[in-house]
């Protein structure tokens, strides 16, 4: 599979099966004998890159008020770009977007449920704002967590798509992006508990 991976993040979606047939070393008709499709190979890829990339540990290390909002955020993404900061992940991403395939959609969707509303919750509790539960996220709230990842990911496009230098080290870089993000938000997050501090 990771053959495959490193063939997709290459040539991207449009590359041909029997091209990565002989770069496995074997005929097509074997390769489509443990995948029926090409879209069945590329859905396999997808799971492999992105689904199972995932770390359930993440969520719980952003409801772990024991820390603060900051570590919390800080280590979430330090730990989260080591996923996404590969030249497999961050080409298969953009080659699934132009493509026009959903994995992009679907993705940034269970992103979207998995993390970013919790992320949502816990900056309202830090605030001390109302809970999801008195008033849902607000879109300008969404919008600031996209702006914060996005800003992480556009890291791995500057390197991978565009191939231009960054850091050795991203460690200090997304502690400057986490501070930078935590300085503004409170200025977008609901409204204030009455009486609070």
């Amino acid at each position: 599979m990771a053959q495959a991976v490193r063939f997709f993040a290459e040539f991207g979606f449009d590359g041909k099966t029997r091209a990565l047939a002989e770069r496995l070393g074997i005929t097509q008709p074997l390769l489509y004998r443990y995948f029926p499709s090409k879209e069945a190979l590329i859905e396999r890829v997808y799971q492999d890159v992105f689904v199972g990339g995932w770390n359930p540990f993440w969520e719980e290390l952003i409801r772990d008020r024991e820390k603060t909002i900051k570590t919390r955020l800080t280590v979430f993404y330090q730990e989260y770009s080591k996923i996404i900061m590969t030249c497999e992940w961050v080409r298969l991403f953009m080659f699934s977007g132009l493509k026009g395939l959903d994995y992009n959609a679907r993705y940034l969707r269970f992103l979207r449920e998995t993390i970013f509303i919790q992320i949502i919750a816990e900056l309202r509790a830090t605030y001390r704002r109302p809970g999801l539960a008195e008033l849902p996220a607000t879109a300008l709230e969404i919008e600031a967590i996209w702006g914060l990842h996005a800003g992480i990911f556009y890291l791995g496009v500057r390197k991978w798509i565009y191939m231009m230098p960054i850091a050795d080290d991203i460690r200090p870089v997304i502690e400057m992006k986490v501070a930078n993000f935590l300085d503004g938000v409170g200025a977008i997050l609901a409204a204030p508990v009455r009486g609070a501090a």
